[in-house]
């Protein structure tokens, strides 16, 4: 399968789910180690901090169409019965589960955070223990799938050409 148009949402997909799964990433490896020398009041200060920084524009713009242009793309691979259209599905299944992920996992842990007491170091060190660790994991899972959206749709790009 070629052409201007799927071509184009190729390359949107690759690269709107590398910086999804690369954002995650950036989280699992440096922001959450980081923040996890800190003490509970400045930990939680930090990441509410960060949960009101990324929700603008750009972000959620790269967020959405991620999931978006995958399924886009498996679907124009399905229509075309391209034989790469199984690591098409494949890579938009992945996308799809790391949206869901963040969306029905991650964000609510945020909201919590957001809503939680962290006036002073017992109610912060309260609101931590709910916090990061299952943040933490769904983190992991996400990225993994993000991981796999993004060598499933290069896998697609490679088996295309």
């Amino acid at each position: 399968m070629s052409g201007l148009v799927p071509d184009l949402v190729a390359v949107v997909a690759l690269l709107t789910n590398g910086l999804v799964a690369g954002l995650f990433f950036a989280f699992a490896v440096a922001v959450s180690p980081g923040l996890r020398r800190l003490d509970d009041v400045a930990f939680t200060g930090a990441f509410r901090a960060i949960n009101t920084a990324i929700l603008r524009p750009s972000f959620l713009l790269v967020f959405v169409a991620a999931p978006a242009t995958a399924v886009l793309l498996a679907v124009l691979h399905v229509i075309d019965g391209s034989s790469t259209s199984t690591w098409a599905v494949g890579a938009a299944a992945a996308s799809v589960a790391t949206f869901v992920i963040t969306v029905a996992r991650n964000v609510p842990l945020n909201e919590a955070l957001a809503r939680a007491d962290v006036s002073g170091p017992t109610s912060a060190s309260a609101a931590r223990r709910a916090f990061e660790s299952p943040w933490a994991r769904w983190n992991t899972v996400r990225t993994l799938t993000g991981v796999c959206a993004v060598l499933g749709l290069a896998a697609t790009a490679v088996a295309a050409a």
